[in-house]
């Protein structure tokens, strides 16, 4: 076994420099992602925002994703952290369930279209979208 490249190694060929290194590459990625969650959770749970607000730009810019896949990640991240909350808040008597129910109906409806449009969408165009609507929701904010 003189060649030692990767790509002509067989699977019985174990080197302990290259588990320590991926193992290590790894580990590293899971504390980077563990810290944009926690901070995605905190503010969710603070705020009431999605975490798309947080995990989207994070994960195009720093975590290589497309706009696509960052916004898909982001929302199934957002599934489990808004159950989290809400019964959370729900034991606290702050949620109208009648209302959250049947926005929660049309938002389901709608997300369908919503999917259906950003696969027809470039990444460009997505990601601009995106920015907008952050700048008008958080200027409407402002203003209230």
């Amino acid at each position: 076994m003189g060649n030692t490249s990767t790509k002509n190694r067989s699977k019985n060929d174990f080197n302990k420099s290259d588990f320590s290194r991926n193992f290590n590459s790894i580990n590293n990625e899971w504390y980077k992602f563990s810290g944009i969650g926690f901070v995605a959770g905190m503010l969710s749970g603070l705020l009431g925002v999605g975490g798309g607000i947080l995990l989207v730009p994070l994960l195009t810019a720093y975590f290589g994703m497309t706009q696509h896949q960052a916004q898909a990640t982001s929302l199934a991240v957002v599934v489990p952290t808004g159950i989290a909350a809400s019964m959370f808040y729900g034991l606290h008597g702050n949620i109208d369930g009648l209302l959250a129910a049947e926005v929660a109906f049309a938002s389901i409806a709608a997300a369908m279209v919503g999917i259906s449009t950003m696969k027809k969408l470039s990444g460009e165009r997505l990601k601009a979208l995106f920015g907008a609507m952050l700048t008008i929701v958080g200027i409407g904010m402002m203003l209230r």
